[in-house]
């Protein structure tokens, strides 16, 4: 089992900056993929970014290329979501997830992942 914490959402204006992070324990991930999703009041859960683990490689949704920025610390089980130039339409719940299912590049779909985290709502004002 593995069990996810994120923390660092909160309210922030347009054009801002917020940090997200999302702390593993439990089973070791060498090998798997970390990932943040977003889920908008009614929408679906929508891909934002991945990383995998070992390697540190890592993809991006286009709505957020060049705006947001994931890393993670291996010695800390922790993974970041650096967002920059935030807009309203980047309100959502943001969730992590991981899988150890090895892979070239991060996958993209929700039923990729084996493990959530709890959320953390980001709500961006105008």
């Amino acid at each position: 089992q593995v069990q996810l914490v994120e923390s660092g959402g909160g309210l922030v204006q347009a054009g801002g900056s917020l940090r997200l992070s999302c702390a593993a324990s439990g089973r070791t991930l060498s090998g798997g993929a970390m990932a943040w999703f977003r889920q908008a009041l009614g929408n679906e859960r929508l891909f934002v970014a991945g990383i995998m683990w070992s390697r540190g490689t890592t993809n991006y949704a286009d709505s957020v290329k060049g705006r947001f920025t994931i890393s993670r610390d291996l010695s800390k089980n922790t993974v970041y979501l650096q967002m920059s130039s935030l807009q309203p339409a980047d309100t959502a719940v943001y969730y992590c997830a991981t899988t150890p299912k090895p892979s070239f590049f991060p996958w993209r779909r929700t039923g990729d992942y084996d493990y959530w985290g709890q959320g953390t709502q980001v709500t961006v004002s105008s």
